[in-house]
Formats: C-alpha cells, sequence, structure tokens
C-alpha cells in the first residue's frame, strides 16, 4: 500500500515538514486567518505554517508570554 506524502513548508525558514498520510513526522505550527470587515485585508484568507525552532523565535519577541498549560492525558 502506497502512502500519500504531504509536502509542507515553514513559511519562516522555508524548511521542509515531510507529513504522510496525515501523520506528522515533526510539528509544527498551522495558522488560518479569514480577515473580515475591520481590516485592510478585509475578504482575503491567509495561511502560514512554522516549523517548532521558528515558532519559538516569534514567540520569543511577544512582549506578553504565550500560555503555557500542561496536557495530562496524551493520545
Amino acid at each position: 500500500m502506497d502512502k500519500k506524502v504531504h509536502e509542507i513548508y515553514c513559511n519562516s525558514c522555508g524548511k521542509k515538514i515531510e507529513t504522510t498520510d496525515n501523520n506528522k513526522r515533526e510539528d509544527y505550527l498551522s495558522i488560518k486567518k479569514e480577515w473580515g470587515y475591520f481590516s485592510k485585508k478585509d475578504g482575503e484568507i491567509h495561511s502560514i505554517f512554522l516549523c517548532e525552532s521558528c515558532y519559538d523565535i516569534w514567540t520569543k519577541q511577544f512582549k506578553l508570554p504565550v500560555k503555557v498549560e500542561e496536557q495530562t492525558e496524551l493520545l
């Protein structure tokens, strides 16, 4: 049985993040934003992917830290 390979690239560093049949070999952040009436991007849909390294670099620049909660039950 052949597995379909999906290629995802980090928008920040360009690194290839390979997944197979919806199974992540490496985790990443996916953001999809549908802009609305009160923005200059009304009607646009933006999608980005960030590898874990770029996510760490990005969030270190925040004035307020990211809220982190420990998950007690992992699936």
